[in-house]
């Protein structure tokens, strides 16, 4: 009679199937620690969904945040760097960078649409030597400068950079005024000029076109200044308040417009040209043409 009683455990085989997760899937933000899918941060624009801290954002990626799709067309595309002072390994270095890049230089410039408004945009590109203001990062902003003054279309530069070049000595430094020069027609004209300061800008650019925008726009935390806080300290001799070159520090002491996440950038850039254009955007719009 026990038997019919007894009950025969048999083993349950599992119907879920273990899902293996690469380890690449997974990604860190260098602020807080935070752990996520990489996806997430991608969808978050590469902004820790977490802390909020704004991490590296590609150049293309900025040309399509900034830039309806489609209407993106580069500019100046063919111009490289050269070797003016013959100086030690430079033509190593850019060769390593355009491998590096699938580009000639340090800036994208070009035209495009934004919300279906004409702009002329360049943006720096941090992966091909720092970001660095050569010969060809001043022509390149010089002419879209010129061909904004003279088409009435507004520019808008996205800077990230270490500052001028050192392997083309002053050639470098005398970007800081050609650049200068060309924005000041720019202005003379009355044509709208943003520029969006992300992390870092700094050095010759900091010092030029990066803090000469009717707006200056900044991400959250971007480093923003000239010289490095040691050269500073020991220049002055005096200590440095914490974190005196960030954003927000610049924001607080009137020498930026506004501190603006990522996520909204699109949106504030819009309302901006929107804002600057007024009656003239249906004509900015026919004055387009390459």
């Amino acid at each position: 009679m026990s038997a019919w009683f007894r009950k025969e455990r048999k083993p349950r085989v599992s119907q879920r199937a273990r899902l293996e997760i690469p380890r690449d899937a997974w990604d860190k933000c260098e602020a807080c620690g935070h752990v996520d899918i990489r996806e997430r941060f991608e969808r978050e624009l590469n902004v820790c969904p977490s802390c909020g801290h704004h991490r590296r954002f590609s150049a293309e990626e900025y040309l399509e945040l900034l830039t309806d799709a489609g209407t993106w067309r580069e500019l100046g595309q063919e111009l490289r760097s050269l070797d003016p002072l013959n100086f030690e390994h430079y033509p190593d270095r850019t060769k390593a960078s355009q491998h590096k890049t699938g580009q000639l230089d340090a800036i994208y410039t070009g035209l495009g649409k934004l919300e279906g408004i004409p702009l002329h945009l360049g943006v720096m590109n941090f992966a091909y030597m720092g970001g660095s203001m050569g010969s060809v990062v001043g022509e390149k902003i010089a002419r879209l400068a010129h061909r904004s003054a003279d088409k009435g279309v507004p520019l808008v530069l996205v800077c990230a950079s270490g500052g001028a070049r050192m392997q083309e000595g002053v050639l470098s430094l005398m970007q800081m005024a050609k650049t200068s020069s060309a924005i000041a027609e720019v202005r003379r004209q009355g044509v709208p000029f943003i520029t969006i300061l992300t992390n870092p800008t700094t050095g010759g650019v900091s010092a030029s076109y990066a803090m000469q925008g009717d707006t200056i726009l900044a991400e959250p935390g971007a480093v923003i200044g000239f010289a490095g806080q040691r050269v500073i300290k020991q220049t002055i001799g005096q200590d440095l308040p914490d974190g005196f070159q960030t954003a927000e520090f610049l924001l607080e002491h009137g020498q930026i417009d506004d501190v603006v996440p990522r996520g909204s950038l699109r949106e504030m850039t819009v309302r901006l040209l929107r804002h600057m254009l007024g009656h003239r955007a249906a004509d900015a719009a026919q004055s387009v043409s390459p």
